[in-house]
C-alpha cells in the first residue's frame, strides 16, 4: 500500500469511529460479588468504553470479591469479609485509608464507616453462625467520576445501600 493509501485508510477508520460505529458505550452492572445491586449506584464509577468485565471469580465463602473493569482498566474493587468482633478494623486500617486520600467518617452507615477520595469502608456488628462477628465492606480502586466530591458522594451511596444487602446474603445478621 502506498503512503497516501495508508493515510486514507487511517482517516476512513477515524471517520467511521467518529460517526458512531464502535463508539464508547455506557455500561450497566446489576450484580456485584454475586449480589444484586441497584445499577444506578454503580453507574457513576464506570466510564464509557468498549468492553466491560465484572470478575467475581476471586470470591470465597465469607469473602465475596469482585472487580469491575472497563477496557481492561480496574475501576471498582469490592471486598466483603466476616471477621471476629474483637478488634477495631477502622482504626487498624486508618493508614491504608489515608492512601486513598482524605479519609473522613461517614455517619449512619453500619457501626462505622470511612469515605476517602478513592475508596470507602464500613463495619457492622453481626451474628454469624451463632458467634459475635463483624462484617467489613471495602470499596476501592475508584477514580471515576473525576470530580472528587461527586466520587465521594457516589461511594457513600453505594456503601450505605450495599452493606445490608451483602451482609444478608452472607448470613451475617445485625
Amino acid at each position: 500500500m502506498s503512503r497516501g493509501g495508508g493515510a486514507v485508510a487511517l482517516f476512513t477508520a477515524m471517520l467511521a469511529g467518529a460517526a458512531g460505529c464502535g463508539g464508547p458505550e455506557s455500561f450497566t452492572v446489576t450484580d456485584l460479588c454475586g449480589k444484586k445491586v441497584d445499577a444506578s449506584l454503580v453507574a457513576p464509577f464506570l466510564p464509557k468504553g468498549e468492553t466491560l468485565k465484572v470478575d467475581d471469580g476471586i470470591s470465597a465463602p465469607e469473602q465475596p470479591r469482585c472487580q469491575v473493569y472497563v477496557d481492561g482498566d480496574l475501576h471498582l474493587y469490592v471486598r466483603g469479609n466476616i471477621d471476629k468482633a474483637d478488634f477495631d478494623i477502622l482504626k487498624a486500617t486508618e493508614r491504608s485509608m489515608r492512601r486513598l486520600g482524605n479519609p473522613a467518617p461517614a455517619r449512619g452507615i453500619g457501626d462505622g464507616a470511612t469515605i476517602a477520595d478513592r475508596g470507602a469502608m464500613a463495619v457492622q456488628a453481626c451474628t454469624y453462625k451463632g458467634e459475635e462477628s463483624q462484617y467489613i465492606l471495602e470499596i476501592d480502586w475508584v477514580d471515576t467520576p473525576k470530580n472528587t466530591a461527586e466520587r465521594r458522594e457516589a461511594l457513600e451511596k453505594l456503601l450505605r445501600a450495599h452493606l445490608p444487602v451483602i451482609m444478608k446474603a452472607e448470613g451475617c445478621r445485625p
